[in-house]
């Protein structure tokens, strides 16, 4: 199976490189396209991992669906042989792995919500006993549910850099009280029920991040959205407070990088074959309990 690190659409505007995603304007709209770079610690890795990118626009293209009654999204199709004539000679490139949605302007925030204790947060609660200021009850653990889900925005760090936690007063100043109030409102609901459907899939939804933008049609959410990229995804059945959870994102990957002692500077190390099949597998294993199908990632077109 090829792994697509980079895309080229020919005259196509190119708009800028992400981490993961490619974007180019497409007179109106735009086009996402989910490339198999991998990134961590905040670095684009040498090596990609085959077929990611369209592993993670399906599951995002499950949850928009599955959360219409929300929230509106910015998706116009993902279907190629929909995409504007100058797109079609490329759809070996974008087939299954890319979105033609609206433009919208973007929110200067990260809609982070908590649901249990982990990462940054697990170390701000053992040096002070809250989580981005938040007082939290004492005793609890590593991987611990917490008493109720905590919407913790955080500016949007550039490449290389790291997103910095902002308080709820730092989010009205940006945005503006309505809208603070309104994108904490839909990142609590969303999180609330992408958790219950995780829940029912054996899967516990432990935190994860949000982007919403404005249309002439209000409030949406676009990006990608809670798929392994943006989420923290636990086996529920292995699930033990009081260490790290195993789960279905790039932890093979850090933790191929602790082992080699990186100094997560560039350039960035490539990774073993064996860490980039273990990788592949557990993405695919997210597609598969979240959606209830397989996905051929040598055919994925019927998104």
């Amino acid at each position: 199976m090829n792994t697509l690190l980079t895309t080229n659409l020919g005259v196509t505007p190119l708009l800028g490189r992400g981490k993961v995603r490619d974007l180019y304007a497409v007179g109106d709209a735009l086009l996402l396209v989910a490339t198999d770079r991998i990134s961590a610690f905040d670095h684009v890795l040498a090596t990609g991992i085959p077929g990611k990118g369209k592993i993670l626009t399906q599951i995002s293209l499950f949850w928009f669906d599955l959360l219409t009654d929300l929230v509106p999204n910015h998706l116009i199709t993902a279907k190629v042989s929909e995409f504007p004539a100058s797109l079609q000679p490329y759809a070996d490139q974008l087939e299954g792995r890319s979105m033609l949605v609206k433009r919208a302007k973007m929110f200067p925030v990260e809609c982070v919500v908590r649901g249990y204790l982990t990462g940054s947060g697990l170390k701000e609660y053992r040096a002070s006993g809250t989580v981005c200021g938040i007082p939290l009850p004492t005793g609890l653990l590593d991987g611990s549910r917490l008493p109720e889900p905590l919407y913790t925005p955080s500016t949007k760090g550039e490449a290389g850099t790291h997103d910095e936690n902002i308080g709820y007063d730092a989010t009205e100043a940006l945005v503006g009280e309505a809208d603070a109030a309104e994108l904490r409102r839909l990142t609590l609901a969303i999180y609330k029920k992408a958790a219950r459907h995780a829940e029912s899939c054996g899967l516990i939804l432990a935190d994860t991040k949000f982007e919403f933008g404005r249309t002439s049609e209000g409030v949406i959410l676009a990006d990608e959205v809670l798929t392994p990229d943006s989420s923290r995804f636990w086996d529920a059945a292995a699930w033990k407070p009081g260490g790290a959870q195993p789960s279905f994102d790039k932890q093979f990957v850090r933790d191929y990088l602790e082992t080699i002692h990186w100094n997560k500077q560039e350039p960035a190390p490539g990774l073993p074959d064996e860490v980039v099949e273990r990788t592949q597998a557990k993405y695919l294993e997210a597609f598969r309990r979240l959606t209830g199908r397989d996905l051929d990632l040598q055919d994925s077109s019927g998104a």
